[in-house]
């Protein structure tokens, strides 16, 4: 089964996120597909590259990027929730004439459209 999974909690305020990631990881040792997860809301705090916990707290970016890698998963950042709260990719940097992009490797800034697409892709969606 294809899944789509959609992550509006902060990392750090609330369970949901942790609750979505091991969520995903029982999907895919099941034998399921996840095509991609979408952040939205505060969810898109999971893709600040400065973000740097200490080392006994969960790695966030991290550890997206790299069940991302393993499984093919396409990490997409809602572009309005992530420029309301100061979220930035290189291009964007670029064109507003910034310096230093601030997007974790292996997310991409995108819009609603790659949440549609997903939503009518997947045989299932999840709002974490």
């Amino acid at each position: 089964m294809n899944y789509a999974i959609q992550v509006n909690s902060s990392p750090y305020h609330s369970p949901a996120s942790y609750t979505a990631f091991q969520f995903i990881k029982a999907l895919l040792s099941n034998g399921h597909r996840v095509q991609r997860v979408f952040f939205y809301h505060d969810g898109v705090y999971h893709a600040f590259k400065q973000v740097i916990p200490p080392d006994d707290e969960w790695q966030w970016s991290q550890q997206w990027n790299e069940l991302a890698s393993a499984h093919q998963i396409d990490l997409v950042v809602c572009i309005s929730a992530a420029q309301r709260r100061g979220l930035l990719c290189a291009e964007e940097i670029k064109r507003l004439g910034l310096n230093g992009d601030n997007l974790a490797e292996g997310f991409r800034i995108s819009g609603l459209g790659q949440l549609i697409e997903a939503v009518i892709l997947a045989d299932r969606f999840i709002v974490f």
